[in-house]
């Protein structure tokens, strides 16, 4: 799958067939015989990562609500025998804690996490209960800040890790209809940023990706103004970068300990117009569809 994705991707291309070949050896020798624990596993961009990580020959422990969509997701991997999984919903922080002491007390070791689980918002602020903003920041924020935090003191005892968060090009800047995701993924920006320099010193790796348009299942996901999904996809997403070529970016990044980066197509050229010419960006934005 990984290797389909690069040739979609043109590499190809750029390269000789010898030195592709050179880095996606470079990838299974980084991402091979790890533990590697990834929320939101059920489906989009979790579930690419969990078929490219197992093909690289990584030990898996997958997690998200739906128990019958996770044991789909392990029989199609490439080593199913190799992927452990845990049922957790992040909005509850029983469940979550549940997660924590299970995975914890099964593996000795684990040495990366991709907290890529959440949920998207397709509501105007002025009509959205504070309830439905709470619920958008319990899964997007609090309950991503406590599995980090668990899972980097049980890296620090084992002397290192990586933990790598998803984040959104909405934590870049807010658009229409998304006020309590961008607020969400704000706030992780600067919580990561933060604990980043903290954990340093105890070699642990902290890699916050900023994907834009991926064609993933999360805007029919998305709650609206009644806390209820959308069941919409919208435009942009349909046309954006598959999850599988979306998952061979964020690993080549990974491998590269990249603090933070964008995954998708011109719409991460927002991150270098809203840095050099914000009020440019802004007219921009503006005229973009909310869908």
């Amino acid at each position: 799958m990984i290797i389909n994705a690069c040739k979609k991707n043109n590499s190809l291309n750029r390269y000789s067939l010898q030195q592709f070949e050179v880095k996606i050896k470079a990838l299974k020798s980084y991402f091979n015989s790890k533990t590697i624990w990834i929320t939101g596993a059920s489906s989009g961009i979790g579930e690419a990562l969990t078929y490219a990580l197992s093909e690289l020959g990584a030990r898996l422990i997958i997690s998200a609500r739906r128990q019958s969509e996770l044991e789909r997701v392990k029989s199609a991997c490439a080593h199913p025998e190799s992927v452990y999984i845990i049922t957790m919903d992040l909005s509850s922080p029983d469940s979550v804690g549940a997660a924590i002491q299970l995975c914890l007390g099964r593996h000795q070791r684990i040495d990366m996490l991709f907290n890529n689980g959440g949920i998207s918002q397709r509501a105007e602020a002025l009509h959205t209960d504070l309830e439905i903003v709470r619920r958008v920041m319990e899964i997007d924020f609090f309950s991503n800040v406590a599995l980090s935090q668990a899972v980097a003191l049980h890296m620090k005892e084992q002397g290192g890790g990586h933990i790598v968060i998803t984040s959104s090009l909405m934590g870049k800047w807010g658009f229409y209809l998304r006020s309590a995701y961008a607020a969400a993924k704000h706030a992780l920006h600067g919580y990561y940023d933060s604990m980043r320099m903290e954990v340093e010193p105890f070699n642990i790796k902290i890699t916050l990706l900023t994907p834009g348009f991926i064609a993933s299942e999360i805007s029919r996901h998305a709650l609206n103004d009644k806390g209820m999904a959308t069941g919409e996809m919208d435009n942009n997403q349909a046309s954006g970068m598959s999850t599988q070529q979306c998952a061979s970016e964020i690993l080549k990044g990974v491998a590269a300990a990249k603090t933070e980066f964008g995954i998708g197509g011109k719409e991460l050229l927002g991150l270098k117009l809203r840095r050099f010419v914000p009020a440019f960006f802004e007219k921009i934005l503006r005229k973009q569809s909310a869908r």
